[in-house]
């Protein structure tokens, strides 16, 4: 009778042929499958089931099977009224839905199990039949009662099967997110009664691989305000004059922003003109009217000016004198917060062109949040613009530099390269504010300032040149990353082809295709501005010119981060990876595969990565320590013939998103099983780099800092007893527990690489326990040398924000050796050889 039921079914077209049936006898063949939203358009696809269209029952307790990708972060993202419906040729799915209220931006996506969904599409309502095949099973629009509310949805009739197999999805995906939410909180029930463990490891010093030299690096944006005001090493704000209400700052900035008037306005005004600027780049300077000697235009800096006692400070500006104005003497001041004077000097503004002025201030005492204070000591009308003070103490003493205690605590995390300049700030919020790598080099006052995504002004005096300058300075390969000719998918500020709601959000229909020839030449300039014959290229000699005639030797690109993989997406990257790997095969391109583990991104991302053969690939996630722990297996599957990885943003969020013990051992267990990987994964990134305290958009980060102080979080010593102990083979070794409960055994980790040029073995020991690990290790195959080894221990309770590692000498009698890891620990043990001796 079951049989003749799903065969009448068929035959009224109400069913696939694909999805089948159960073969249970007490269930039914078929039921009603009701498919919905929220109304105010929070959810995503939510499904419910019944037998008589009365009663209903909410598939997996309202799971989203699919949500909406369109629009900017926060309640952006919206799906109104989703219509699904099942094509008769292929059995595939297919939702459209509109992704704002008003329905003039309808979205797609499509899937053959309803479980994995395909690339989501976005276009104008009349386009809507486009993307819908032309033949149906038959669905009807109805109304359900879920939960005591009634909703708005389609209904049509499918196997029992597919709400079960929809049913054990769900289920899956919750269960792994309670192993995800497992945290140390936990420990003293889920470990109740543990006695410290024991454990032998044994290390297989004749099975060993090469491994990637440059898995550990930096990944730099300017977020949290890391550049102005943060390693790049200006002390004026606003130095420019080109702060804007556009640049969406919540201080209300404008053209003056950070810059004063004292004396009263009987004495001076300021104003903001743009007639003649230096450059059109830099269209806005300050005019400064005075009346009467006596009046000062002061700047606050950022946070205040910090100042060092007997250090020197470099002072610069441009200034003429107005039309039928007269010129005089200024007196350049530094004053404490008290007004005090810690140095002066003076500059004399008389040319009736832009001159760039010059001078030094020494100052004779600490200065905590100090002002900059111009004072003319003549009436007069006075342009002014690019008004700077550099320390002269920057990382490597280079003019127009960087922070020096800043740099010096990236360059000791002993980076292989540096990602910039950025993940979203480099694809921008709309197709105008993708950034523009020429628009950052060459003189300051001709380079073009940038709304900052992160809702704040980019000077860009830190701009690729310097980028590529601290690069070299600390040993690390360059690794910039560039737009894929789409801004940020999460975009929502409207741009030179904008049109209506679908032009103003998302990927805005990327660059329009008639400007990405000179999208793309602008890619293959940057690697001959980088690269190129200084005499020979243009590029090349515009490199030469800012003071680097030798090549930079760039090797590595990336195109595109974290994007939706779209058809916009893919034309565009297809078209720029192409013409790279034509002019410049030498050059790795890095892909993008989204910006989470799993998903329609990251399935679409390694799609296209197979299809193109693109050589490697950029992966991100932010994920809950148990995720680290639970999937430390999860290079290990990877097929060793396709794209290799760079794990380009990674970090452990915990509630509240603090920087501990907790996230930072999560971290170092995890990066063990990176570590094994590391001819798949060939570099690796935490992100983000740098907070500046009291202006932080994102937490955790790695490194906290104000003007005074730097303050390396728990996580950064991971990374750095990461970095500084970096190895070219990594070794294979087995690990034997005397406790073979899982929680345990995911909590210990273990990784042996060597470093060659030292004839260094590393050793690298994780406990996530809350109890010792009494390990006894032994190193097969290998006579070591007069040994000595040093011992680095990081540990403390699992909320410890201030946990510092502590390095001692570790004594060895010979190639076996018995450590006891204490809970909650990491520990480096580096074994050096006297090879001399031989």
């Amino acid at each position: 009778m079951k049989k003749i039921l799903f065969s009448c079914l068929l035959a009224m077209g109400s069913v696939s042929l694909h999805a089948g049936i159960t073969g249970v006898a007490n269930v039914p063949d078929s039921v009603y499958l009701f498919s919905y939203a929220d109304a105010n358009g929070q959810s995503g696809l939510k499904f419910a089931w019944s037998g008589d269209r009365q009663y209903w029952t909410p598939v997996a307790g309202g799971y989203n099977y699919v949500r909406s990708d369109f629009g900017p972060w926060g309640s952006g993202k919206k799906m109104f009224r989703p219509r699904l419906v099942q094509g008769k040729a292929d059995g595939k799915w297919h939702c459209t839905w509109e992704a704002t209220q008003s329905g003039q931006v309808v979205a797609h996506a499509a899937s053959s199990d309803l479980l994995k969904w395909e690339r989501q599409s976005y276009f104008v309502p009349a386009e809507r039949a486009q993307h819908v095949p032309a033949e149906t099973f038959p669905v009807a629009e109805a109304k359900a009662t879920i939960g005591g509310r009634e909703e708005s949805g389609y209904v049509q009739r499918v196997p029992y099967a597919l709400i079960e197999e929809m049913q054990r999805y769900a289920d899956h995906k919750n269960f792994r997110g309670m192993l995800y939410d497992e945290r140390t909180e936990q420990d003293a029930v889920r470990f109740a009664g543990l006695k410290p463990v024991e454990a032998t490891i044994t290390i297989q010093t004749d099975q060993k691989k090469a491994i990637s030299e440059h898995l550990i690096g930096i990944f730099f944006e300017d977020i949290n305000y890391g550049a102005d005001g943060g390693l790049y090493a200006e002390l004026v704000q606003n130095r420019d004059f080109e702060y804007s209400e556009k640049d969406k700052a919540h201080q209300r900035w404008d053209h003056s922003y950070a810059w004063t008037v004292q004396g009263g306005d009987a004495a001076a005004s300021l104003a903001i003109a743009t007639d003649d600027p230096i450059h059109a780049n830099n269209a806005h300077y300050a005019v400064l009217d005075v009346k009467q000697a006596g009046a000062s235009l002061q700047n606050c800096g950022y946070d205040g000016i910090a100042l060092k006692q007997g250090e020197k400070y470099d002072l610069s500006l441009f200034a003429r004198v107005a039309q039928g104005s007269k010129g005089g003497k200024f007196v350049v001041r530094l004053l404490d917060e008290k007004g005090n004077e810690a140095a002066r000097t003076t500059v004399n503004v008389s040319s009736k062109d832009w001159k760039q002025l010059k001078g030094v201030l020494k100052v004779t005492a600490d200065v905590r949040a100090g002002v900059l204070s111009l004072e003319p000591l003549s009436a007069g009308t006075y342009h002014l613009d690019m008004v700077s003070l550099f320390p002269q103490n920057t990382f490597k003493g280079r003019k127009n530099g960087l922070r020096a205690d800043l740099a010096q605590t990236l360059a000791d995390l002993k980076p292989r390269f540096v990602r910039f300049p950025g993940g979203c700030v480099a694809h921008g919020d709309g197709v105008d504010n993708i950034y523009n790598w020429k628009g950052s080099i060459g003189p300051l006052e001709a380079r073009k300032p940038l709304r900052n995504l992160w809702g704040y002004h980019q000077t860009r005096g830190l701009g690729y040149f310097e980028y590529f300058q601290f690069c070299e300075d600390i040993g690390a390969e360059p690794v910039p990353v560039l737009a894929a000719g789409v801004p940020c998918q999460n975009s929502g500020t409207c741009s030179h082809h904008s049109k209506g709601e679908l032009g103003c959000s998302g990927q805005q229909g990327g660059v329009p295709m008639e400007e990405m020839d000179a999208y793309v030449q602008d890619v293959l300039d940057l690697i001959e501005y980088a690269n190129g014959d200084a005499k020979k290229t243009e590029w090349g000699r515009k490199r030469a010119e800012a003071g680097h005639p030798k090549p930079f030797g760039l090797k590595y690109i990336g195109i595109g981060n974290e994007d939706l993989i779209t058809d916009v997406f893919e034309e565009r990257f297809t078209m720029i990876y192409n013409a790279v790997r034509a002019k410049y095969p030498d050059i790795t391109v890095i892909g993008t595969v989204g910006p989470f583990y799993e998903g329609t991104d990251y399935d679409e991302g390694w799609k296209l990565a197979s299809k193109l053969d693109i050589p490697m690939v950029d992966e991100h996630y932010y994920v809950a320590p148990g995720w680290l722990i639970h999937n430390q297996d999860y290079y290990d599957r990877y097929d060793r013939s396709k794209s290799k990885v760079y794990l380009g943003e990674y970090a452990a969020h915990l509630p509240g998103r603090p920087n501990n013990i907790e996230t930072a051992l999560a971290e170092a267990l995890y990066l063990t099983g990176v570590e094994r990987n590391a001819d798949v994964v060939t570099m690796t990134s935490y992100a983000p780099l740098l907070a500046k305290e009291g202006h932080t958009q994102w937490n955790p980060d790695l490194i906290y800092f104000n003007n005074t102080e730097v303050k390396p979080t728990v996580g950064y010593y991971t990374q750095q007893m990461y970095g500084q102990n970096a190895g070219d083979e990594y070794i294979t070794s087995t690990v034997q527990l005397n406790n073979w409960q899982d929680g345990v055994k995911k909590r210990v980790g273990v990784s042996v690489v060597k470093d060659n040029a030292t004839g260094d073995y590393i050793v690298k020991l994780v406990n996530m326990l809350p109890v010792e690990v009494n390990s006894k290790v032994k190193l097969d195959g290998v006579t070591l040398t007069a040994p000595t080894a040093v011992k680095t221990v990081l540990t403390g309770d699992p909320k410890d924000k201030t946990a510092r590692p502590v390095t001692s000498d570790f004594e060895l009698t010979g190639s076996d050796f018995a450590y006891s890891m204490p809970a909650y620990s990491f520990t480096v043990i580096r074994i050096h050889q006297n090879l001399e001796k031989k």
